[in-house]
């Protein structure tokens, strides 16, 4: 399932070349009309007044990414088949 374009982008560190936002690729969105954006989480949490910094999506073509992945990418198959928030415990 990890074969769509983006995927191997989750956890990496990304910096918008348009206005300097950066931080980690914690989501991938792919639109009906073809667009793969990212979402960006900062690295940091709060700004300067102490207030929840948010995360941004972005095309993809704007990004420039680098390092090593933040932490390792699950296994989006097995989450699928195996588990999920749906389902309910078993007795």
């Amino acid at each position: 399932m990890n074969n769509q374009k983006g995927m191997e982008l989750l956890g990496l560190k990304a910096k918008d070349k348009v206005t300097g936002y950066e931080g980690v690729i914690e989501s991938i969105c792919y639109d009906l009309y073809g667009c793969v954006q990212a979402c960006i989480r900062p690295t940091y949490t709060k700004n300067a007044k102490g207030e929840m910094v948010n995360a941004h999506w972005f095309d993809i073509g704007r990004l420039d990414v680098h390092g090593k992945p933040v932490m390792e990418v699950p296994d989006f198959a097995v989450a699928m088949v195996d588990h999920g928030p749906a389902d309910k415990p078993r007795r």
